[in-house]
């Protein structure tokens, strides 16, 4: 196959007009900077929290319609071993946003906190907050390999170009544009990206369905014709894998800065609230156009396409089904209009991953640990390099080349177990202190390592009830992920009441108590029910003003 020259040039001209985007979102960046005095910081970082209500909708949106959620959603439903039962993706995250908007928007938006790790920072004091940092900046790079590998593998395919040339570029374009205007270049480029999603997937529909190498998807959903019916099946013994991974992709979702970064932008918690119920509404929408290519590939004979026999399941690429069903069963204009889509949800996940991981470094680790002085323009320079130095760090694992949903899930479990429960105790649990903080990440951190990552090479220590080896690896049938983010809430709150309760005994001595949780006075006649000192008795720290000083009080006060 020859370079798709024709679909090159669409995909520059698409990269050109998102890029002119960016830039005049920009200089309208500068110029409402300029009228309200604003902070460079807070405009690249929240749009001056005055990101109408209309934009905030689709770039909340656009941030999770990603290229990892249309290959991955086309992905699994025409996965033999899965189906449609396990494309979770757009009912999670409709649960996500609901869940979002009722719970955590409105509390973090009303606090004016800038990043989800300031509560962190508050309550835990700044070294802390910049440890547990390392988990959301951890997700937020895999989000940018991610997205980002779902758009080479589908050029690389279309184009039959280079798969680290499509990614470079890709990459490259993201970055410029949120380099250039920060959250106001995310949000309005998001605007026309998503536009290209919707018009661009359902336009290949039709094409999809009418190819002559495929049956009807509504006789082959429960019948076995070219492989197991694309409705799939959920048996008993896969019934807890099914909830954990729902639960990650749901629950899991409000772990991440982009979701938090998308409510503490709005003008006020109300605004905010509703961006989650309208993208709540929206997303699901967007996942029927790819649950419909990986029907309607699960339905072909392809045996009679260019692809040939046998399918792809069979040779292992399940995880193109998507650009594979583009190239081969539609025409070729329609193949390079199917790249839009892709691109276009790639770039509007890219761009809120590197701005996310931008925001928490730049302010709750360079601003208050390694430099509290730094002035506003060092703090501009900073959210640059930052953007720059995750966006190359995110595009250099593509390398690994490994699935979409494997990048997906990982980044995930990163929020869902590490993350998730931290937020919930700082934010809802009165009583969780740094010490409960500290040993929930470690507790979480060692417990899902023990249970295996066949990514990294890790074999499972942990063999929970339904462990089994399939095609020599180790197979958690268990909700492990579920486990361990328990693991990790139990942890916080057991590690907050004792440390707090041996504190305030004594029983451990106050000069170890690094992140004073000890709540009662040190000496004996200060305690509840003590006997009182009288005031004439008491020592005097300060003279006290005399009846006859009065007079001179506000002229004190006037010199202070």
């Amino acid at each position: 196959m020859a370079l798709n020259v024709p679909g090159l040039i669409a995909t520059l001209l698409f990269y050109a007009l998102v890029l002119a985007i960016g830039i005049w979102a920009s200089v309208k960046s500068k110029r409402d900077r300029g009228q309200s005095q604003a902070q460079h910081s807070d405009m690249a970082l929240l749009g001056d929290r005055k990101i109408s209500l209309l934009v905030g909708i689709f770039t909340t949106t656009a941030t999770w319609v990603g290229g990892t959620f249309i290959i991955g959603t086309a992905e699994t439903v025409y996965d033999p071993g899965q189906g449609l039962i396990w494309a979770v993706m757009p009912l999670a995250a409709t649960v996500a946003f609901v869940l979002g908007g009722l719970f955590f928007a409105e509390p973090m938006r009303d606090r004016k906190y800038v990043t989800m790790m300031d509560p962190f920072q508050s309550k835990y004091g700044d070294i802390l907050c910049g440890l547990l940092s390392v988990g959301p900046l951890l997700s937020e790079i895999i989000w940018v390999t991610s997205t980002l590998i779902s758009l080479g593998v589908t050029m690389s395919v279309i184009l039959d170009l280079s798969y680290g040339v499509c990614i470079w570029i890709s990459a490259t374009v993201a970055i410029t544009y949120t380099l250039l205007g920060g959250l106001y270049s995310v949000a309005y480029t998001d605007i026309i990206q998503l536009t290209l999603i919707f018009v661009t997937s359902w336009l290949c529909v039709p094409f999809l369905l009418m190819s002559p190498a495929t049956v009807d998807i509504t006789t082959t959903s429960f019948n076995h014709t070219f492989q197991p019916p694309w409705v799939g099946s959920l048996t008993s013994d896969k019934a807890w894998k099914w909830l954990d991974i729902f639960l990650l992709l749901s629950v899991g979702d409000l772990g991440f800065q982009d979701f938090h970064q998308r409510t503490l932008s709005a003008s006020s918690s109300a605004t905010a609230k509703l961006r989650c119920y309208a993208a709540a509404f929206l997303i699901p929408t967007f996942g029927i156009p790819p649950v419909l290519i990986g029907a309607v590939a699960a339905s072909t004979d392809w045996n009679q396409t260019s692809y040939g026999s046998p399918p792809p399941f069979e040779r292992g690429q399940t995880g193109l089904i998507l650009p594979l069903a583009l190239q081969h069963l539609t025409p070729p204009f329609v193949s390079v209009v199917g790249i839009g889509a892709v691109a276009a949800a790639v770039m509007s996940s890219t761009d809120s991953a590197l701005l996310s991981s931008a925001s928490i470094f730049s302010s709750n680790i360079y601003k208050r640990i390694l430099r509290p002085k730094a002035s506003e323009k060092e703090l501009c320079w900073v959210i640059r390099g930052s953007v720059v130095l995750f966006g190359l760090a995110g595009t250099s694992l593509t390398f690994l080349h490994t699935g979409v949903m494997a990048f997906w899930v990982l980044g995930g479990e990163i929020a869902y177990i590490l993350m998730f429960p931290q937020l919930v105790c700082v934010l809802f649990i009165h009583f969780s202190n740094g010490y409960g903080a500290a040993g929930g990440f470690v507790a979480g951190l060692l417990v899902r390592l023990l249970c295996g990552e066949p990514l990294l090479g890790l074999p499972p220590v942990f063999r929970f009830p339904g462990c089994v080896l399939e095609d020599g690896v180790y197979v958690q049938y268990s909700p492990f992920r579920s486990i361990c983010m328990l693991v990790v809430f139990v942890t916080i709150l057991l590690v907050s009441f004792l440390t707090a309760l041996m504190f305030d005994k004594e029983l451990l001595p106050e000069r170890w108590d690094v992140f004073h949780v000890k709540t009662t006075p040190k000496h004996p006649d200060s305690r509840q029910g003590a006997p009182q000192t009288t005031p004439q008795s008491a020592p005097q720290s300060a003279p006290q003003t005399a009846p006859e000083d009065e007079a001179t009080q506000p002229m004190l006060e006037s010199t202070c």
